[in-house]
């Protein structure tokens, strides 16, 4: 896991990403990619017989946006001795960062607290998670670091929270603390103390916990969780079946806008 991937855009989240890939970059030894995307806007209304000259001069005026930001960032990029490439792409936030995303390992989005803004990076999150096949860093708006202390693995049991496991095995090794913790409901396929023996292999001593409870949603125990193990971040298979299934994938929903640390998602 030494190829991190950010998505650069002038929106009110960039700090927070910002901050955290860089904490990430430096704790694994990766290399920073940079993918800024000036959006597409969407065509004006009654720009039928202009030829398009509305819609090109929003993009237009998007890129020169996304170019001034481009520059600040840079600019602190080469104070902060970090080895980093950047991608330009003129696409939606989704489609941009998921066609840069083929070298990378794990990539750095986030969710706003405020649903009134846009752009809408549940959403955008949420896209990628289900196509990029590999963990997404998905972290609060007011996030100004990436501690890996303290790890808990919202396991259900489902093969997609294995292979998220599997994958954030470098992050795993660098927490002094892990926890595997599960809502028995009775649908897991693969014991946590199986996922145990897996990590102490990885020279990763996870403790386990378990609790069974059929009334309280499945996220506000994991909520509940996250502030008794006081974990930095939450490893979790996204869209998975059982409690985690909930709705379409109701309880990743319901967490994305909810958590207060980061959230380390694969599908």
């Amino acid at each position: 896991m030494k190829n991190v991937l950010l998505l650069v855009h002038d929106d009110k989240g960039q700090e927070a990403r910002f901050q955290s890939a860089l904490d990430l970059t430096r704790a694994l030894g990766g290399h920073l990619t940079c993918v800024d995307v000036s959006v597409l806007p969407i065509p004006v209304a009654g720009d039928y017989y202009g030829g398009g000259a509305g819609t090109g001069l929003l993009l237009e005026v998007e890129r020169d946006h996304e170019h001034a930001n481009k520059t600040r960032v840079e600019e602190r990029l080469r104070e902060e001795g970090l080895p980093w490439t950047w991608i330009d792409i003129t696409e939606s936030l989704s489609s941009g960062v998921l066609a840069a995303a083929d070298m990378s390992d794990i990539i750095v989005l986030n969710r706003k607290l405020d649903s009134s803004r846009a752009p809408n990076m549940r959403n955008v999150t949420s896209e990628v998670v289900m196509h990029a096949r590999k963990p997404v860093v998905a972290v609060p708006d007011n996030a100004r670091r990436f501690d890996l202390d303290r790890a808990l693995i919202a396991w259900d049991g489902q093969a997609c929270c294995a292979e998220t496991v599997r994958a954030c095995i470098p992050l795993l090794s660098l927490a002094k603390e892990v926890e595997i913790f599960m809502v028995r409901d009775g649908a897991e396929k693969i014991e946590p103390t199986e996922a145990a023996e897996y990590l102490s292999r990885h020279n990763i001593h996870a403790e386990v916990r378990i609790v069974t409870d059929g009334l309280t949603p499945a996220d506000e125990i994991i909520l509940d969780e996250m502030t008794r193990f006081r974990a930095d971040y939450v490893i979790m298979g996204a869209y998975g079946h059982g409690r985690l299934l909930e709705a379409f994938g109701g309880v990743t929903k319901r967490l994305l806008a909810t958590s207060p640390i980061p959230l380390v998602l694969g599908h």
